[in-house]
């Protein structure tokens, strides 16, 4: 195997933050997971009776808002975000508190912050930001002929005109990294990557590297998305990822994953943003650092269909980035205490990604425990690497599994892997690998390692 780029610098995580269907902060979520709490609901901001799921995984109404997640001074942007952007200005502001960083958002800091704004990076894993039905509708109905059709030059000379002017800055994938940019002054290198699921990962594995060539020595990295939206529900329908699912069914029992009943995954919303830092620049300023991102690799799956709706039978994609990313880390699979994989519960991803588990840890995959969340997130998207992650984190910090639910009776999961139904158990956690697969065919893992 080549490595073309070697980590000159050591790269740690010193914060998280995650928004998820159970609420803003890792405690939320964590307390979710160790309960085997579900995260899937009725969606409470459209009728989706008419799709083969009824069920997202979403914030309640009156989990976010937003006002209290930035400083008063920027109050009035939060005009212009959309539900991806407070998704990410809440996750952000998470992370750096729990890092204890001091950074330009806390207004009563007098201007004493941690490190420089020159030294600090963002980059940000963003999906297709589906625009608000509510602002595209008195558009739409000016732009109606007669019989109800629409007119594309009613609606270019005059329906857009009913738009908000500053409708584009909610919707362009970059906001999210540039919002949460400006609220805590980061002025090194910013980048927003949109590779479907996998952008999350991408984003670490991005900052990793600004990191290791000194271009930065912190980092606000992960991803987040909603497809929670009618358009983002549509699509995970046409791209055949929705459960079957009727309204009298036990929302909690839907998402399946690697479970052999599985007949689908579910829209959901969130993502979180986590705290990288160079190893001895965090020490300098005196941050608890307890989790090394020790390895980063990415691969590119093949496609026969070409736009990724059908997953590639033998995981060999995926295979690679966990390879690869084992290989900067030097850690052996043998050395591998547990995985955090996507496990969507859609069959034929689930069953990619066992075989990729298959081919890179041999008969022990069956003794690995996988940490599955997706019970709680559902698919958000490019932010699931993001939540992923910081579950991973969180599972070295306590030396403890999360529960398992809805993953099937034991000896049965899909490609033979650990994913069964079990309880939260206390575990001796030193490496921890998290991956993630995508609509698309880009896979990204790293290997996350407890520094006692």
């Amino acid at each position: 195997m080549r490595h073309f780029m070697p980590q000159k610098r050591r790269v740690v995580i010193t914060g998280i933050g995650t928004t998820s269907a159970v609420g803003v902060g890792m405690k939320s979520l964590w307390n979710a997971l160790i309960s085997g709490q579900s995260g899937a609901k009725l969606c409470h901001t459209f009728d989706l009776s008419g799709f083969s799921c009824p069920f997202v995984a979403q914030l309640a109404a009156d989990q976010l808002d937003i006002k209290q997640f930035v400083p008063k001074s920027y109050r009035k942007a939060t005009k212009v975000m959309a539900r991806d952007i407070e998704l990410a200005v809440a996750a952000a502001h998470e992370a750096v508190n729990d890092a204890g960083l001091i950074t330009k958002s806390h207004e009563a800091a007098d201007g004493k912050v941690s490190m420089p704004a020159t030294q600090m990076g963002c980059q940000i894993g963003a999906g297709s930001i589906a625009a608000e039905e509510n602002e595209l509708t008195v558009a739409f109905a000016s732009s109606q002929t007669a019989d109800g059709e629409i007119d594309l030059g009613a609606w270019g000379s005059s329906g857009m005109q009913n738009i908000t002017p500053l409708w584009m800055l909610k919707y362009l994938p970059n906001m999210l990294a540039s919002h949460v940019s400006i609220i805590h002054d980061c002025q090194g290198p910013s980048n927003t990557i949109t590779c479907g699921e996998a952008s999350a990962l991408l984003s670490i594995g991005e900052s990793m590297r600004v990191i290791g060539r000194a271009a930065a020595d912190c980092c606000l990295s992960g991803g987040v998305e909603s497809k929670v939206n009618l358009m983002g529900v549509l699509r995970q329908f046409y791209s055949k990822r929705l459960a079957t699912a009727s309204l009298s069914d036990d929302p909690s029992s839907i998402i399946r994953p690697f479970n052999p009943s599985a007949t689908g995954g579910m829209a959901g919303e969130g993502g979180a943003i986590l705290v990288l830092e160079e190893l001895e620049s965090a020490r300098a300023r005196g941050a608890k650092i307890q989790v090394e991102l020790a390895g980063f690799g990415a691969s590119q799956s093949f496609c026969q269909d070409t736009v990724g709706i059908g997953a590639e039978v033998d995981g060999a994609g995926i295979a690679q980035a966990i390879e690869t990313a084992l290989h900067e880390a030097g850690v052996k699979p043998a050395d591998v205490d547990a995985i955090v994989p996507f496990g969507c519960g859609v069959p034929g991803i689930d069953a990619s990604e066992a075989a990729a588990l298959r081919k890179v840890f041999g008969e022990r995959v069956s003794k690995i425990p996988l940490v599955t969340i997706s019970t709680v997130t559902g698919n958000c998207g490019a932010g699931f690497g993001g939540v992923a992650a910081s579950v991973a984190v969180q599972c070295l910090r306590e030396q403890k599994l999360p529960a398992r639910i809805q993953g099937g009776k034991a000896g049965e999961s899909v490609g033979g892997v650990d994913g069964a139904s079990i309880g939260a158990r206390d575990a001796v956690l030193n490496t921890i690998v998290v991956t993630t697969t995508s609509l698309g065919g880009q896979n990204a893992a790293i290997v996350l390692r407890r520094i006692s």
